[in-house]
Order: structure tokens, then sequence, then C-alpha cells
């Protein structure tokens, strides 16, 4: 993920900024790391520079799949 989409990015659930954690980087590019709303108290993963942003019922029912 390219860290300038930090401007457009925003919590699927209600819409608020969101922070970035950044666990791994190449260049300019996010290649794992976490995407947290402070309003929601979620946390959105970042792996192989891909941000999930699915909201957490509907990650957790991918993920146990």
């Amino acid at each position: 993920m390219r860290k300038d989409l930090m401007e457009i990015l925003a919590c699927p659930m209600c819409k608020s900024e969101l922070t970035l954690t950044i666990d791994e980087e190449k260049d300019d590019e996010v290649i794992r790391g976490t995407l947290y709303c402070a309003k929601c108290d979620e946390r959105y993963p970042i792996e192989d520079s891909i941000p999930n942003l699915l909201p957490p019922d509907l990650r957790k029912a991918t993920s146990s799949t």
C-alpha cells in the first residue's frame, strides 16, 4: 500500500480517520502493518501491500473458512 493513500482512506465502519502502523516497508510502499480506527477501536491488517478493510465480522468470517 502506498503511504499517500492515507489521505483518502477511512474506517469502513464509521468513516473516521485511520492511523498507520508500519511493520515492514520498502521505498514508499507499506508491505506489512495495520490501520487503526480509534473511534471503533478496530485494527485492519495490511499484508503483502494490501489493506484488508472488510468490516470486522466479514473479515473474521472469511479467515475462518
